[in-house]
């Protein structure tokens, strides 16, 4: 194929989001990247919520700006009776509707699938919502953390008698990403029906979704898999465990063959492979107490570099435990090139790159709009006066 070239994916395809926190923001920030024109549509003022979570990208909220960059902002009330009509414009030429409001909203703002496909036949409606249409949680409130619990997820992560939630906002982002993965669906079968359809996606079947290991583990009442921290509940050796210069190395041994490499080569100790106790993988989890601490015995002696260096030469599979700041220097990133450098009200900033590469097109990566940047823009490409926008702003409509 030739070099990439400027054509993308998802060019010429216009998507209007009522968008606030993370599920729907990152869904319509990956069809951003691909090309679409995403409006999102922010309550006058403080905008979306998601602004004000933290201040710590020179101002900004991190949160904001992972997921929004590339869009449009239009401030709009949709509250206000003349809302509706800037809606219906905003739709007469949109392929896709995404929303993430309070449960029922949408519909008590005229913006169900059933209403809007009467008017929008080819329109597209993405509904994202912690439990889904219908059952006894439809209106039930929902936020990444509780759909955590809800899904079991906090159930198996942690350790001892701790549950733990994890480090980033798994609920939304699963969410967000079959939301996303949906959308395109939709946009393939418009393509032979001429229809647009309706997606109902719930933040907790998305999750329940991922837990499909745990879950087929305890299959009838069988005990679940144990919280082991950042070690593998099931499979052992396979976690962190530290070194003598201080640091932490992550190791995962998957089969006997590893297991016997790894007792001779990492830790010079040939004969443990043949101690009863490390027979099996399902041995060694059940003793796995007394083999952490002769595998950190080993490891007390060692750097971090000569263990790995050691787990290297042995092609047992490795990782550094590494924090933020590591991240950002990560030498394979740097090494791809991985980083852009995105626009943002608070200037100049790095952004990653999508993690699937194609030869064929290059991502978009425009600039994190501030609250209502774009709202003049757009209103005047939806037909609107300046004398119009001027009233509009008179009236708190936008």
């Amino acid at each position: 194929m030739n070099a990439a070239t400027p054509v993308r994916p998802l060019d010429g395809i216009t998507v209007i989001s009522l968008e606030h926190a993370i599920a729907a923001p990152f869904c319509t920030r990956q069809l951003a990247d691909m090309g679409a024109r995403v409006i999102k549509i922010e309550r006058p003022g403080a905008g979306d919520f998601a602004r004000g979570y933290d201040e710590r990208v020179r101002g900004l909220s991190s949160h904001f700006v992972w997921t929004n960059r590339s869009k449009e902002s239009l401030t709009l009330d949709l509250k206000h009776p003349e809302a509706a009509e800037v809606m219906q414009r905003l739709l007469d030429s949109a392929d896709v509707l995404v929303q993430n409001l309070a449960p029922g909203a949408a519909d008590r703002l005229g913006l169900s699938f059933e209403t809007l496909h009467a008017k929008h036949p080819r329109l597209i409606v993405c509904d994202i919502s912690g439990y889904g249409q219908g059952g006894p949680y439809e209106r039930k409130k929902a936020y990444d953390l509780l759909i955590q619990s809800e899904s079991g997820f906090v159930s198996v992560t942690g350790s001892g008698q701790e549950p733990a939630k994890a480090g980033c906002s798994i609920s939304d982002i699963a969410a967000g990403m079959y939301a996303y993965s949906s959308i395109l669906n939709a946009l393939l079968l418009r393509q032979r029906t001429g229809e647009g359809s309706r997606l109902d996606v719930s933040m907790l079947e998305s999750m329940v979704e991922w837990m499909g290991y745990p879950l087929y583990y305890a299959f009838e009442d069988a005990p679940p898999p144990t919280r082991a921290g950042a070690a593998h509940a099931t499979i052992y050796p396979y976690g962190p465990f530290p070194v003598g210069d201080g640091a932490t190395i992550m190791l995962g041994l998957q089969n006997e063959r590893e297991w016997r490499v790894f007792c001779d080569r990492v830790l010079g100790q040939p004969a443990l492979a043949d101690d009863e106790r490390f027979a099996s993988n399902s041995r060694r989890a059940a003793n796995r107490d007394a083999l952490r601490a002769l595998i950190v015995q080993a490891f007390a002696g060692l750097t971090i570099d000569q263990v790995t260096e050691r787990l290297e030469a042995a092609q047992i599979a490795n990782a550094r435990v590494n924090e933020m700041k590591d991240v950002w220097a990560h030498p394979q990133l740097q090494a791809r090139q991985r980083w852009r450098d995105i626009g943002s009200p608070a200037g100049t900033l790095p952004a990653l790159l999508p993690p699937a590469s194609s030869n064929a097109f290059t991502p978009r990566m425009d600039p994190v709009p501030a609250v209502g940047e774009n709202t003049d823009a757009v209103l005047a490409s939806l037909g609107y006066a300046p004398d119009d926008v001027a009233r509009l702003r008179a009236a708190e409509v936008v």
